[in-house]
């Protein structure tokens, strides 16, 4: 037996070093892509759990605080599903993108046309058994199934808005419900 240096030794360990390394990097950057995912989730929808309460007169009331964007973003649910809406007091009704309406079970009803921004379509209508936005509840909304729309928001407009009382101030927008 020798005690000579085995020359494989060195360039074993400078490999597991290398990968290490490597592993390192990957690892932060998974975890600096997630961070950034969520921060600029939070800058689109920056209501996921929004304030909400209940007032000792029974009051349900609700405050959004208006996204980069400038509008009115929030997580909420429909039927008991957790969806997102914009608010929208443009949109004669509330206004959901069909595979949205599909994932929720919606039945599509007669269909119809509307004028929209683009021109005319034709949509579809549905009833919503239940809209929870935080503390508030809307039972049987009147609402529309959009087969154009892209994306996943859903458009809160004034079929379930015309419920509620509005107050803008500044950027926090305050829903109640009486």
């Amino acid at each position: 037996m020798s005690n000579q240096p085995n020359p494989q030794k060195p360039q074993q360990t400078h490999r597991i070093g290398r990968g290490m390394i490597v592993g390192a990097w990957v690892l932060l950057l998974a975890m600096m892509t997630m961070f950034f995912n969520s921060w600029l989730e939070k800058q689109q929808n920056p209501n996921q759990n929004p304030f909400a309460r209940v007032d000792d007169q029974g009051v349900r009331e609700l405050q959004l605080i208006r996204n980069r964007g400038g509008h009115y973003v929030m997580n909420g649910r429909i039927n008991g599903e957790t969806v997102v809406f914009l608010l929208d007091t443009g949109a004669t009704d509330v206004v959901l993108p069909e595979q949205v309406a599909d994932q929720l079970g919606l039945d599509r009803g007669q269909p119809y046309t509307v004028s929209t921004a683009n021109g005319y379509i034709t949509v579809y209508a549905t009833r919503l058994d239940e809209i929870e936005l935080g503390t508030i509840v809307l039972n049987k909304v009147r609402a529309s199934i959009n087969p154009h729309m892209d994306g996943r928001e859903i458009l809160l407009g004034m079929s379930a808005l015309k419920q509620l009382e509005l107050v803008q101030q500044g950027n926090t927008l305050t829903l109640k419900q009486y």
